[in-house]
Protein backbone atom coordinates (compact mmCIF):
# COMPACT_ATOMS: atom_id res chain seq x y z
CA UNK A 1 0.00 0.00 0.00
CA UNK A 2 1.13 3.57 -1.16
CA UNK A 3 2.17 5.60 1.97
CA UNK A 4 1.09 9.57 1.65
CA UNK A 5 3.46 10.71 3.85
CA UNK A 6 6.27 8.82 2.90
CA UNK A 7 5.42 9.94 -0.46
CA UNK A 8 5.39 13.54 1.20
CA UNK A 9 8.54 13.28 2.99
CA UNK A 10 9.95 11.30 -0.25
CA UNK A 11 9.26 15.07 -2.30
CA UNK A 12 10.39 16.96 0.63
CA UNK A 13 13.93 15.74 1.36
CA UNK A 14 14.11 15.81 -2.90
CA UNK A 15 13.20 19.05 -3.06
CA UNK A 16 15.31 20.27 -0.37
CA UNK A 17 18.34 18.28 -1.90
CA UNK A 18 18.24 19.97 -5.24
CA UNK A 19 17.20 23.00 -4.44
CA UNK A 20 20.54 24.97 -4.54
CA UNK A 21 20.66 23.11 -8.41
CA UNK A 22 17.13 24.39 -8.68
CA UNK A 23 18.19 28.08 -8.24
CA UNK A 24 20.98 28.10 -10.19
CA UNK A 25 18.76 26.45 -13.11
CA UNK A 26 16.18 30.01 -12.69
CA UNK A 27 19.13 32.19 -12.33
CA UNK A 28 20.49 30.97 -15.56
CA UNK A 29 17.11 30.86 -17.37
CA UNK A 30 17.00 34.66 -16.21
CA UNK A 31 20.51 35.72 -17.75
CA UNK A 32 18.95 34.91 -21.26
CA UNK A 33 16.97 37.60 -22.32
CA UNK A 34 13.63 37.05 -23.56
CA UNK A 35 11.95 40.22 -24.04
CA UNK A 36 8.53 40.12 -25.99
CA UNK A 37 8.92 42.39 -28.05
CA UNK A 38 11.00 42.15 -30.06
CA UNK A 39 10.35 38.15 -28.99
CA UNK A 40 13.83 36.77 -30.10
CA UNK A 41 13.16 34.13 -28.48
CA UNK A 42 14.76 31.04 -30.24
CA UNK A 43 18.36 31.31 -27.60
CA UNK A 44 16.40 31.28 -24.65
CA UNK A 45 14.63 27.98 -25.62
CA UNK A 46 18.44 26.37 -27.01
CA UNK A 47 19.71 27.77 -23.60
CA UNK A 48 16.44 26.10 -21.52
CA UNK A 49 17.19 23.21 -24.04
CA UNK A 50 20.53 22.15 -22.85
CA UNK A 51 20.24 23.02 -18.91
CA UNK A 52 16.78 20.61 -18.92
CA UNK A 53 19.03 17.47 -20.96
CA UNK A 54 21.90 18.28 -18.13
CA UNK A 55 19.22 17.17 -15.49
CA UNK A 56 18.38 13.71 -17.96
CA UNK A 57 15.34 14.91 -19.40
CA UNK A 58 14.36 14.54 -23.28
CA UNK A 59 13.49 17.58 -25.08
CA UNK A 60 11.70 17.35 -28.00
CA UNK A 61 12.25 20.79 -29.85
CA UNK A 62 9.39 22.69 -32.19
CA UNK A 63 10.54 25.29 -33.96
CA UNK A 64 8.17 27.71 -35.79
CA UNK A 65 7.46 28.13 -38.68
CA UNK A 66 8.80 31.82 -39.41
CA UNK A 67 5.13 32.97 -41.25
CA UNK A 68 3.47 32.56 -38.51
CA UNK A 69 5.97 33.71 -36.41
CA UNK A 70 6.22 37.13 -38.27
CA UNK A 71 2.20 36.98 -38.46
CA UNK A 72 2.66 37.16 -33.99
CA UNK A 73 4.88 39.97 -34.65
CA UNK A 74 8.02 37.81 -33.10
CA UNK A 75 11.07 37.18 -34.12
CA UNK A 76 11.63 33.61 -33.41
CA UNK A 77 10.28 31.05 -31.34
CA UNK A 78 10.66 27.54 -30.47
CA UNK A 79 8.32 24.97 -28.41
CA UNK A 80 10.21 22.40 -25.86
CA UNK A 81 7.89 19.60 -24.61
CA UNK A 82 9.56 17.37 -22.02
CA UNK A 83 7.46 13.91 -21.97
CA UNK A 84 7.63 11.46 -18.99
CA UNK A 85 5.88 8.27 -19.19
CA UNK A 86 4.65 6.16 -15.98
CA UNK A 87 2.63 3.18 -15.73
CA UNK A 88 -0.53 3.06 -18.41
CA UNK A 89 -4.23 4.00 -16.92
CA UNK A 90 -3.39 7.32 -14.91
CA UNK A 91 -4.14 11.04 -16.67
CA UNK A 92 -1.72 12.83 -19.17
CA UNK A 93 -1.45 16.69 -16.93
CA UNK A 94 0.48 19.79 -18.93
CA UNK A 95 2.51 21.93 -17.26
CA UNK A 96 2.54 24.76 -19.27
CA UNK A 97 5.32 28.06 -18.41
CA UNK A 98 5.70 30.67 -20.92
CA UNK A 99 9.56 31.61 -21.17
CA UNK A 100 9.01 35.03 -23.11
CA UNK A 101 8.84 38.33 -20.73
CA UNK A 102 7.93 41.86 -21.33
CA UNK A 103 11.29 44.11 -21.76
CA UNK A 104 12.58 45.68 -18.85
CA UNK A 105 11.84 49.30 -18.97
CA UNK A 106 13.17 51.61 -16.39
CA UNK A 107 13.71 52.51 -12.75
CA UNK A 108 15.51 49.51 -12.12
CA UNK A 109 18.53 49.12 -9.35
CA UNK A 110 19.25 45.56 -10.11
CA UNK A 111 20.74 43.98 -13.29
CA UNK A 112 17.40 42.92 -15.05
CA UNK A 113 19.52 40.13 -16.41
CA UNK A 114 21.88 39.44 -13.38
CA UNK A 115 19.69 37.01 -11.44
CA UNK A 116 21.32 38.81 -7.99
CA UNK A 117 20.38 36.96 -4.80
CA UNK A 118 19.52 39.07 -1.72
CA UNK A 119 18.96 37.91 1.85
CA UNK A 120 17.05 39.56 4.17
CA UNK A 121 15.87 38.77 7.69
CA UNK A 122 11.80 39.41 6.73
CA UNK A 123 11.66 37.16 3.31
CA UNK A 124 14.77 35.23 3.23
CA UNK A 125 16.63 34.87 0.02
CA UNK A 126 15.15 36.66 -2.71
CA UNK A 127 16.43 36.87 -6.50
CA UNK A 128 15.55 39.66 -9.11
CA UNK A 129 15.12 39.84 -12.64
CA UNK A 130 12.93 40.23 -15.68
CA UNK A 131 11.39 37.03 -16.08
CA UNK A 132 11.91 35.31 -12.73
CA UNK A 133 8.36 35.34 -11.41
CA UNK A 134 6.62 35.33 -14.58
CA UNK A 135 7.44 33.00 -15.61
CA UNK A 136 10.79 31.60 -16.06
CA UNK A 137 10.10 30.29 -12.33
CA UNK A 138 7.93 27.96 -13.48
CA UNK A 139 10.28 26.30 -15.94
CA UNK A 140 12.01 25.45 -12.51
CA UNK A 141 9.10 24.59 -10.53
CA UNK A 142 7.76 22.23 -13.36
CA UNK A 143 10.93 20.41 -14.10
CA UNK A 144 12.22 19.70 -10.49
CA UNK A 145 8.71 18.43 -9.67
CA UNK A 146 8.88 16.12 -12.51
CA UNK A 147 12.36 15.34 -11.01
CA UNK A 148 11.22 14.61 -8.35
CA UNK A 149 8.54 12.12 -9.21
CA UNK A 150 10.82 9.88 -11.34
CA UNK A 151 12.45 9.65 -7.78
CA UNK A 152 9.30 8.78 -6.35
CA UNK A 153 8.67 5.78 -9.28
CA UNK A 154 12.50 5.15 -8.32
CA UNK A 155 11.75 3.96 -5.00
CA UNK A 156 8.81 1.66 -6.38
CA UNK A 157 5.79 4.06 -6.02
CA UNK A 158 3.22 3.24 -8.41
CA UNK A 159 2.36 6.45 -10.61
CA UNK A 160 0.03 6.08 -13.62
CA UNK A 161 -0.23 7.81 -16.71
CA UNK A 162 2.42 11.20 -17.95
CA UNK A 163 3.50 14.22 -17.31
CA UNK A 164 4.27 16.65 -20.36
CA UNK A 165 5.96 19.91 -19.92
CA UNK A 166 5.00 22.65 -22.45
CA UNK A 167 7.65 25.50 -22.30
CA UNK A 168 6.67 27.65 -24.66
CA UNK A 169 7.41 31.98 -26.09
CA UNK A 170 4.31 33.63 -26.98
CA UNK A 171 2.57 34.47 -23.59
CA UNK A 172 3.12 38.10 -24.18
CA UNK A 173 1.74 38.39 -27.10
CA UNK A 174 -1.52 36.36 -27.43
CA UNK A 175 0.16 32.75 -26.85
CA UNK A 176 -1.35 31.47 -30.82
CA UNK A 177 1.80 29.82 -31.52
CA UNK A 178 3.01 28.38 -28.12
CA UNK A 179 -0.27 26.07 -26.64
CA UNK A 180 -2.79 26.60 -28.60
CA UNK A 181 -0.31 25.90 -31.67
CA UNK A 182 0.91 22.42 -30.19
CA UNK A 183 -2.46 21.31 -29.18
CA UNK A 184 -3.47 22.23 -33.17
CA UNK A 185 -0.57 20.59 -34.66
CA UNK A 186 -1.91 17.42 -32.55
CA UNK A 187 1.75 17.57 -30.30
CA UNK A 188 0.03 17.23 -27.39
CA UNK A 189 -3.73 15.89 -25.83
CA UNK A 190 -3.44 16.11 -22.32
CA UNK A 191 -6.40 15.37 -20.14
CA UNK A 192 -5.63 18.16 -17.45
CA UNK A 193 -3.30 21.27 -17.33
CA UNK A 194 -1.93 23.46 -15.27
CA UNK A 195 -0.33 26.68 -16.65
CA UNK A 196 2.04 29.41 -14.31
CA UNK A 197 1.11 31.15 -11.77
CA UNK A 198 1.64 32.11 -7.58
CA UNK A 199 1.65 29.92 -5.02
CA UNK A 200 -0.82 30.89 -2.25
CA UNK A 201 -4.00 30.75 -4.40
CA UNK A 202 -5.11 28.29 -7.15
CA UNK A 203 -6.36 30.51 -10.42
CA UNK A 204 -9.70 29.17 -11.59
CA UNK A 205 -10.80 32.17 -13.44
CA UNK A 206 -8.92 34.76 -15.49
CA UNK A 207 -10.69 37.94 -17.56
CA UNK A 208 -10.58 38.07 -21.42
CA UNK A 209 -8.99 40.79 -23.23
CA UNK A 210 -9.56 42.79 -26.83
CA UNK A 211 -7.15 44.62 -28.41
CA UNK A 212 -8.95 46.86 -31.47
CA UNK A 213 -6.71 48.90 -33.68
CA UNK A 214 -8.88 52.18 -34.22
CA UNK A 215 -7.78 54.14 -37.55
CA UNK A 216 -9.53 57.61 -37.65
CA UNK A 217 -9.36 59.57 -41.02
CA UNK A 218 -9.89 63.11 -42.31
CA UNK A 219 -8.32 65.74 -44.55
CA UNK A 220 -5.01 67.41 -44.36
CA UNK A 221 -5.15 71.27 -44.19
CA UNK A 222 -2.97 74.36 -43.75
CA UNK A 223 -3.17 75.38 -40.41
CA UNK A 224 -3.39 78.88 -40.96
CA UNK A 225 -6.40 77.95 -43.19
CA UNK A 226 -7.78 74.72 -40.81
CA UNK A 227 -11.62 74.73 -41.95
CA UNK A 228 -10.25 73.59 -45.15
CA UNK A 229 -8.98 70.27 -43.66
CA UNK A 230 -10.79 67.89 -41.69
CA UNK A 231 -9.41 67.49 -38.30
CA UNK A 232 -8.74 63.48 -37.45
CA UNK A 233 -7.41 64.58 -34.13
CA UNK A 234 -10.00 66.35 -32.96
CA UNK A 235 -12.92 64.07 -34.13
CA UNK A 236 -10.17 61.36 -32.18
CA UNK A 237 -10.95 63.60 -28.85
CA UNK A 238 -14.77 62.99 -29.53
CA UNK A 239 -14.79 59.53 -29.84
CA UNK A 240 -12.13 59.24 -26.93
CA UNK A 241 -14.48 61.17 -24.82
CA UNK A 242 -17.65 58.55 -25.62
CA UNK A 243 -14.65 55.46 -24.84
CA UNK A 244 -13.98 57.02 -21.70
CA UNK A 245 -17.33 58.13 -20.79
CA UNK A 246 -18.59 54.11 -21.35
CA UNK A 247 -15.92 52.99 -18.80
CA UNK A 248 -18.82 54.22 -15.77
CA UNK A 249 -21.53 52.01 -17.25
CA UNK A 250 -18.72 49.10 -16.86
CA UNK A 251 -18.11 49.61 -13.44
CA UNK A 252 -21.86 48.00 -13.37
CA UNK A 253 -21.18 45.24 -14.18
CA UNK A 254 -19.69 43.65 -11.47
CA UNK A 255 -18.14 39.45 -11.90
CA UNK A 256 -19.47 37.09 -9.27
CA UNK A 257 -15.76 35.87 -9.70
CA UNK A 258 -13.78 36.38 -6.80
CA UNK A 259 -10.75 38.76 -7.78
CA UNK A 260 -11.98 39.96 -10.66
CA UNK A 261 -14.04 43.14 -10.25
CA UNK A 262 -15.84 44.28 -13.82
CA UNK A 263 -14.87 44.44 -17.62
CA UNK A 264 -12.23 48.08 -18.04
CA UNK A 265 -11.23 49.98 -21.10
CA UNK A 266 -8.04 51.53 -21.29
CA UNK A 267 -6.26 53.35 -24.59
CA UNK A 268 -2.54 52.35 -24.43
CA UNK A 269 -1.06 53.76 -27.64
CA UNK A 270 -1.95 56.76 -29.72
CA UNK A 271 -0.34 58.40 -32.97
CA UNK A 272 -1.07 60.60 -35.90
CA UNK A 273 -0.24 63.87 -37.51
CA UNK A 274 1.89 65.59 -39.83
CA UNK A 275 3.73 68.05 -38.69
CA UNK A 276 2.69 70.84 -36.27
CA UNK A 277 1.25 73.17 -38.71
CA UNK A 278 -0.55 70.81 -41.12
CA UNK A 279 -4.18 69.71 -39.71
CA UNK A 280 -3.75 66.10 -38.78
CA UNK A 281 -4.98 63.80 -41.78
CA UNK A 282 -5.11 60.50 -39.97
CA UNK A 283 -4.70 59.00 -36.59
CA UNK A 284 -4.32 55.74 -35.06
CA UNK A 285 -4.90 54.20 -31.25
CA UNK A 286 -5.32 51.05 -30.07
CA UNK A 287 -8.19 49.84 -26.97
CA UNK A 288 -7.83 47.06 -24.26
CA UNK A 289 -11.34 46.11 -22.96
CA UNK A 290 -10.94 43.46 -20.35
CA UNK A 291 -14.01 40.86 -20.90
CA UNK A 292 -15.09 39.11 -17.24
CA UNK A 293 -15.63 35.45 -17.51
CA UNK A 294 -19.76 36.32 -17.75
CA UNK A 295 -19.73 38.73 -20.57
CA UNK A 296 -19.85 37.33 -24.23
CA UNK A 297 -16.27 38.17 -26.31
CA UNK A 298 -18.75 38.27 -29.06
CA UNK A 299 -21.20 41.00 -27.60
CA UNK A 300 -18.42 42.74 -26.15
CA UNK A 301 -16.86 43.76 -29.09
CA UNK A 302 -19.98 44.28 -30.99
CA UNK A 303 -20.56 47.22 -28.04
CA UNK A 304 -17.29 48.40 -28.57
CA UNK A 305 -17.57 48.96 -32.14
CA UNK A 306 -21.17 50.24 -32.43
CA UNK A 307 -19.76 52.94 -29.85
CA UNK A 308 -17.03 54.13 -32.09
CA UNK A 309 -18.96 53.70 -35.35
CA UNK A 310 -21.88 55.76 -34.53
CA UNK A 311 -19.76 59.06 -32.59
CA UNK A 312 -17.91 58.66 -35.94
CA UNK A 313 -20.61 58.64 -37.71
CA UNK A 314 -21.76 62.36 -36.26
CA UNK A 315 -18.46 63.45 -37.57
CA UNK A 316 -18.87 64.98 -40.82
CA UNK A 317 -16.23 64.05 -43.16
CA UNK A 318 -14.52 61.30 -40.81
CA UNK A 319 -14.19 57.50 -41.57
CA UNK A 320 -12.91 55.18 -39.57
CA UNK A 321 -11.54 51.65 -39.92
CA UNK A 322 -11.67 49.27 -36.68
CA UNK A 323 -9.36 46.37 -36.84
CA UNK A 324 -9.57 43.48 -33.82
CA UNK A 325 -5.74 43.02 -32.94
CA UNK A 326 -6.05 40.21 -30.44
CA UNK A 327 -9.15 38.59 -28.59
CA UNK A 328 -8.19 36.40 -25.78
CA UNK A 329 -10.96 34.67 -24.08
CA UNK A 330 -11.65 34.47 -20.73
CA UNK A 331 -10.69 31.34 -18.64
CA UNK A 332 -13.49 29.23 -17.09
CA UNK A 333 -13.97 26.23 -15.27
CA UNK A 334 -14.53 23.60 -16.21
CA UNK A 335 -15.87 19.98 -15.28
CA UNK A 336 -13.04 18.14 -14.15
CA UNK A 337 -10.89 21.20 -12.75
CA UNK A 338 -11.97 20.17 -9.15
CA UNK A 339 -9.58 17.76 -9.11
CA UNK A 340 -6.79 19.62 -9.79
CA UNK A 341 -7.42 22.32 -7.84
CA UNK A 342 -8.82 19.88 -3.86
CA UNK A 343 -4.98 18.75 -4.68
CA UNK A 344 -3.11 21.65 -5.27
CA UNK A 345 -4.91 23.03 -2.08
CA UNK A 346 -4.41 20.47 -0.31
CA UNK A 347 -0.45 19.74 -0.44
CA UNK A 348 -0.05 23.58 -0.49
CA UNK A 349 -1.53 23.87 2.49
CA UNK A 350 1.02 21.34 4.04
CA UNK A 351 3.91 23.24 3.15
CA UNK A 352 3.14 26.48 3.24
CA UNK A 353 1.22 26.18 6.29
CA UNK A 354 -1.99 28.20 5.02
CA UNK A 355 -5.03 27.71 3.57
CA UNK A 356 -4.70 28.54 -0.96
CA UNK A 357 -7.30 29.91 -1.64
CA UNK A 358 -9.33 29.49 -5.33
CA UNK A 359 -10.02 32.53 -6.81
CA UNK A 360 -9.80 34.87 -9.98
CA UNK A 361 -7.54 37.21 -11.85
CA UNK A 362 -8.01 40.19 -14.08
CA UNK A 363 -5.50 39.60 -16.30
CA UNK A 364 -5.43 36.55 -18.60
CA UNK A 365 -2.79 34.17 -19.98
CA UNK A 366 -2.30 30.83 -21.54
CA UNK A 367 -4.27 28.96 -19.69
CA UNK A 368 -7.41 29.96 -21.76
CA UNK A 369 -5.92 27.95 -25.15
CA UNK A 370 -6.32 25.01 -22.27
CA UNK A 371 -9.67 25.52 -22.02
CA UNK A 372 -10.94 26.36 -25.00
CA UNK A 373 -9.85 23.13 -26.23
CA UNK A 374 -11.50 21.66 -23.60
CA UNK A 375 -8.88 20.66 -21.21
CA UNK A 376 -9.58 20.99 -17.64
CA UNK A 377 -7.07 23.97 -16.60
CA UNK A 378 -5.78 26.13 -13.48
CA UNK A 379 -3.24 28.18 -12.70
CA UNK A 380 -0.34 27.56 -9.83
CA UNK A 381 3.53 27.72 -9.99
CA UNK A 382 6.23 29.75 -7.63
CA UNK A 383 5.54 33.37 -6.43
CA UNK A 384 3.99 35.72 -3.76
CA UNK A 385 0.07 36.46 -3.30
CA UNK A 386 -0.01 39.28 -6.36
CA UNK A 387 1.68 40.13 -9.10
CA UNK A 388 2.17 43.56 -7.79
CA UNK A 389 4.06 41.54 -4.98
CA UNK A 390 6.51 40.36 -6.98
CA UNK A 391 6.71 43.66 -9.58
CA UNK A 392 5.66 41.55 -12.34
CA UNK A 393 5.83 43.67 -15.74
CA UNK A 394 7.95 46.35 -13.04
CA UNK A 395 11.34 47.38 -12.20
CA UNK A 396 13.04 45.20 -9.77
CA UNK A 397 10.84 42.50 -10.01
CA UNK A 398 11.46 39.39 -7.88
CA UNK A 399 10.78 35.83 -6.49
CA UNK A 400 10.97 34.56 -2.67
CA UNK A 401 13.11 31.50 -3.23
CA UNK A 402 11.21 30.05 -0.44
CA UNK A 403 8.05 30.10 -2.16
CA UNK A 404 10.09 28.54 -5.14
CA UNK A 405 10.78 25.22 -2.52
CA UNK A 406 7.40 25.23 -1.62
CA UNK A 407 5.48 25.69 -4.69
CA UNK A 408 7.93 23.02 -6.38
CA UNK A 409 6.83 20.60 -3.09
CA UNK A 410 3.37 21.29 -3.70
CA UNK A 411 3.17 20.66 -7.55
CA UNK A 412 4.85 17.43 -7.15
CA UNK A 413 3.00 16.19 -4.44
CA UNK A 414 -0.16 16.90 -6.07
CA UNK A 415 0.82 15.48 -9.29
CA UNK A 416 1.81 12.31 -7.30
CA UNK A 417 -2.03 12.12 -6.25
CA UNK A 418 -3.18 12.76 -9.45
CA UNK A 419 -1.09 9.71 -10.61
CA UNK A 420 -2.62 7.66 -8.45
CA UNK A 421 0.53 7.45 -5.94
CA UNK A 422 -2.16 7.63 -3.16
CA UNK A 423 -4.94 5.31 -1.77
Amino acid sequence: MTDPARIADTINRFVDAHFAGECAFLAELVKVPSDNPPGDCAPHARRAQALIEALGLKVEVHPVAQEAVRSNGMISATNLVIRQQFASGGPIIALNAHGDVVPPGQGWTHDPYGAAIETDADHGATMYGRGVAVSKSDFATYTFSLLALRELAAQGEPLHGAIELHLTYDEEVGGEIGPRWLIEHGLSKPDLAVSAGFSYAVTTAHNGCLHLEVVVHGKQGHAAMPERGVDALAATAQILAALYASREALKTRVSKTPGITHPTLNVGLIQGGINTNVVPDKVTFRIDRRIIPEESPAAAEAELRALIETTAAAIPGIRVDIRRIMLSLPLVKLPGAEKLVRALQRHGEHFFGTPIVEHGVPIYTDARHYTSAGIPTVLYGAGPRTLAEANGHAADEKLCLEDLRRATKTVAAALAELLGAKD
